[in-house]
Parts: C-alpha cells; sequence; structure tokens
C-alpha cells in the first residue's frame, strides 16, 4: 500500500505544478485578451489546483484508509495527471 500511496503523493504534487504553470499562462493570456473562456480556464485550473493540494495534504498526512481505496484514488490521481499533461502540453504549443 505504501507504493500506492507514494504513486497517488507523487502524482498530486506533479498536478499542482503542471496546474501553476497553466493558471500563470492562462492568466497571463486573459490580461491580453480578456477572453471569457480564458477566464473560464482561470477559474477551472484555480479549482482543480485547490483539489490536488487538499489531496496532497491528505496524502502527506493519511488518515486511515482501506486499501481499495487508497489504490482507487492512486489510479484516478495518475489518470488526472496524465490528462493535466495533455493539456498543458497543447496550451505551451
Amino acid at each position: 500500500m505504501s507504493l500506492m500511496l507514494d504513486a497517488a503523493r507523487l502524482a498530486a504534487a506533479v498536478n499542482v505544478v503542471l496546474l501553476a504553470v497553466l493558471l500563470v499562462i492562462w492568466i497571463r493570456n486573459y490580461r491580453e485578451i480578456r477572453a471569457p473562456l480564458t477566464l473560464g480556464s482561470i477559474v477551472f485550473g484555480a479549482l482543480l489546483l485547490t483539489e490536488n493540494a487538499v489531496a496532497l495534504y491528505f496524502y502527506l498526512s493519511p488518515p486511515a484508509m482501506p486499501a481499495l481505496a487508497v489504490r482507487f484514488m492512486m489510479i484516478l490521481q495518475v489518470l488526472e495527471t496524465v490528462a493535466i499533461a495533455v493539456l498543458a502540453y497543447v496550451i505551451w504549443q
């Protein structure tokens, strides 16, 4: 279970970093073009960043959780990391 928890911690930390980079890009773009879609991206990114920061906090000071719950949370966290990485790649282009 420790390996799964470590993978979830790493994925959440990577998500926080990627989302912070995306937010910087989106805020800079919003200042230039003032598009509602960009503002929506900022709100979305901020909420997702908050969710990942809270998840990382709980992963670093984990309460007693069943192994099955840890396994599913790790899978979801890793899938979210892949999705955010793809989004960051597309935005960066």
